[in-house]
């Protein structure tokens, strides 16, 4: 029998997704305890509008995040900290000043665990920081440390 499921099960399938279910299965776990649905007509025309309907959200996504990483690799991002012999700080530039100051300077909003890096700034000059705006997809910003 085909079931469209409402929430994931083990062994099954997740939420959202059309699978074959033994009918015993369904008449007596799936169907009393609201995990499914059967995949008739009218339920089917649901689901498949539900289906287009994320595909497009999805695309809307992943199209502002094409536009935000444009954005993120055309600007940089300046930070100030005291520094020592050599160009040495005392301290370190961690994710979240980066995202702090992204949000200050340029009015972007980016979750500081969204920045990947491989170990937190300790010097002045330039670096290039990953930003994971989207699954597959990362920018890469510029970060400028200068002596303040």
């Amino acid at each position: 029998m085909k079931v469209i499921l409402l929430k994931d099960v083990k062994g099954l399938g997740k939420a959202g997704d059309l699978v074959n279910a033994k009918d015993g299965y369904a008449r007596n776990f799936l169907f009393p305890k609201k995990l499914a649905i059967e995949a008739t007509p009218a339920n089917l025309e649901k689901w498949k509008e539900r289906k287009k309907l994320e595909a497009e959200q999805e695309k809307k996504e992943h199209e502002e995040a094409l536009k935000l990483k444009e954005k993120l690799e055309s600007i940089s991002v300046e930070l100030k900290g005291k520094a020592g012999e050599g160009g040495k700080l005392f301290g370190s530039i961690t994710s979240k000043d980066i995202a702090e100051n992204l949000k200050k300077q340029h009015n972007i909003d980016v979750d500081r665990r969204k920045i990947e890096m491989k170990d937190n700034i300790k010097s002045i000059g330039e670096t290039l920081v990953e930003v994971r705006v989207y699954p597959e997809i990362t920018a890469k910003l510029k970060v400028k440390v200068v002596e303040g």
